[in-house]
């Protein structure tokens, strides 16, 4: 069965490009719209982040420490013995 023009799909219409000049304008335009966070909001995530951070660290660091222990000891004991 062959498709005929009725049945093909149309063809996307390729966007134009758009110049840096507009660009520019557009990025500005939408930069406006931002709510930009207050100095004591900005503080308080900053706080809230690397608090998290040091978390993670530490929990990973606690996994690692315990999974460098226990192959160790699986060496150790099984291994060689």
């Amino acid at each position: 069965m062959t498709q005929t023009d009725a049945d093909a799909k149309p063809e996307k219409e390729r966007k134009r490009r758009t110049g840096p000049v507009t660009f520019t304008k557009q990025v500005v335009a939408e930069l406006r719209k931002v709510r930009w966070p207050t100095r004591r909001e900005l503080v308080t995530y900053t706080v809230v982040v690397i608090i998290f951070v040091l978390v993670m660290v530490g929990y990973i660091a606690l996994l690692d420490f315990g999974f460098g222990e226990a192959v160790t000891w699986f060496y150790g004991t099984v291994v060689s013995g």
